[in-house]
């Protein structure tokens, strides 16, 4: 199940392709009964939450909150996750790829649920295995 909550209503975009990718991110995995919930915000609020739970007083395009971290982390194993998104910081970011919003917001979107599903990006190899799902997720939509 994904719920999207858009507290960023400054800018027009068809937010399915948020729960399109999320679920396209899930259902690779096996594990579309999973929860995840996206919030869509502003880079103050982003950088706010940056600054609490990772030390960065900067914004930044997506925070990934994992359910499965953490002392309780085994409770509820459907329960995948929280993602953040800021909208201000992909807008700027699509038009520096030259393509559009929605299709930025897909890519953050998937890169988030997979650091919900345990993937990370420290070292090359992590990274270029990461990046590869990212990119096959985002072929499938």
């Amino acid at each position: 199940m994904i719920f999207v909550n858009n507290h960023y209503a400054d800018i027009d975009f068809n937010e399915t392709i948020i729960c399109q990718a999320a679920l396209a991110t899930l259902k690779t995995h096996g594990a579309e009964a999973c929860e995840v919930s996206i919030l869509l915000t502003d880079d103050p609020e982003i950088q706010s939450l940056n600054h609490q739970y990772r030390h960065i007083d900067a914004p930044t395009d997506v925070l990934a909150f994992a359910m499965s971290e953490g002392v309780d982390g085994d409770l509820n194993p459907d329960l995948l996750g929280d993602l953040v998104i800021s909208i201000p910081t992909a807008k700027r970011q699509a038009s520096c790829q030259n393509h559009s919003l929605e299709t930025e917001l897909a890519l953050l979107t998937a890169h988030g649920v997979l650091h919900l599903l345990g993937y990370d990006h420290q070292t090359l190899e992590e990274t270029a295995i990461m990046f590869e799902k990212q990119e096959s997720i985002l072929r499938l939509i």
